[in-house]
């Protein structure tokens, strides 16, 4: 019986963030061309955010229990998670992914950068309220920089849809995205219970869980975002969410209240994560195409990343 309602609630919950992550693809392409901006621009700057508000709400709430290392766990792993394993999925949907040198660069710079200043905050073992304020001053300035200097339009036929009103658009898609992150969880949650009540190990369970669970927002919109041929919201928001998590995630939680975190694993992760967002960035950059080959050199940094966490453990 609750192996059946476990199912029901996989497939409703998938279901949800299938509808809803097309709705969200559609008007985030017609904002788009009626802002005379670049996809990559905006998913950065807008569906970034929707894909991860669960990042965000965990941090929060992680704070308020004074759980500061679920909050930066949650966040650098998302990080690594969607630079890694989300952006090696698209040569899956689309064979070859081309790729502007001036789009990927200067966010990899950035998140890198933002990386950093969360290593030096994480390292006295407490995450202030000032620096939660720093990390989303960062997060503000960083979003500025990409819609001021990324440069050039991409070309691209909008589709149709129902309201025009710009302000209309945005709130369509950040209520899409909320869609999206409610039936992900609740898809993810039910696979979950359903691998427990089956007796697979918890290791397991923890693992498809951290891999997959934080990111299922984002590879839902992504992946339906490359099947309508909207390649750059794909990609911006895979790089875009990895610059929230870095920035806006880690800081949400302590600037509503401060919490102690353990620097040692800390540390690891970020450093970690640190590395492979300039191995993926440097990648991308230097063969301005990302395909099978990359993908699977992308894939083997996520799944190194337990290797090294489970030995400084």
């Amino acid at each position: 019986m609750q192996i059946a309602l476990q199912a029901f609630l996989f497939v409703g919950g998938l279901t949800l963030a299938l509808l809803a992550s097309s709705r969200a693809v559609d008007y985030t392409r017609a904002l788009a061309a009626a802002l005379g901006a670049p996809a990559f621009v905006v998913g950065v700057a807008l569906v970034s955010i929707g894909t991860d508000l669960p990042e965000i709400a965990n941090s929060i709430a992680a704070h308020i229990e004074g759980e500061g290392d679920i909050n930066v766990g949650d966040s650098i792993g998302s990080v690594l998670t969607q630079y890694t394993l989300v952006v090696g999925l698209f040569p899956l949907v689309v064979a070859v992914v081309p790729i502007d040198r001036r789009q990927a660069a200067p966010v990899t710079a950035m998140t890198m950068i933002a990386l950093a200043i969360s290593i030096v905050f994480v390292a006295d073992g407490w995450l202030a309220r000032w620096e939660g304020i720093v990390l989303i001053g960062t997060w503000v300035a960083f979003t500025w920089v990409v819609v001021r200097a990324v440069p050039g339009v991409i070309p691209e036929e909008p589709p149709a849809v129902r309201h025009r009103s710009r302000l209309v658009q945005v709130g369509i898609i950040l209520l899409a995205l909320g869609l999206v992150g409610l039936g992900a969880t609740v898809a993810v949650r039910a696979l979950i219970r359903m691998a427990a009540l089956a007796g697979v190990p918890e290791f397991a369970i923890a693992f498809f869980g951290a891999s997959i669970g934080t990111s299922a927002p984002e590879i839902v919109v992504d992946v339906m975002a490359l099947r309508r041929g909207a390649v750059g919201i794909a990609f911006g928001d895979a790089l875009g969410s990895s610059l929230v998590d870095s920035t806006l995630s880690i800081g949400a939680g302590p600037t509503v209240a401060p919490a102690e975190v353990t620097p040692r694993l800390a540390i690891v992760g970020s450093v970690y994560a640190f590395i492979a967002v300039g191995l993926v960035g440097g990648v991308l950059t230097a063969r301005r195409r990302h395909d099978r080959w990359s993908a699977i050199f992308f894939v083997v940094l996520y799944l190194l990343a337990y290797v090294v966490l489970i030995r400084a453990s």
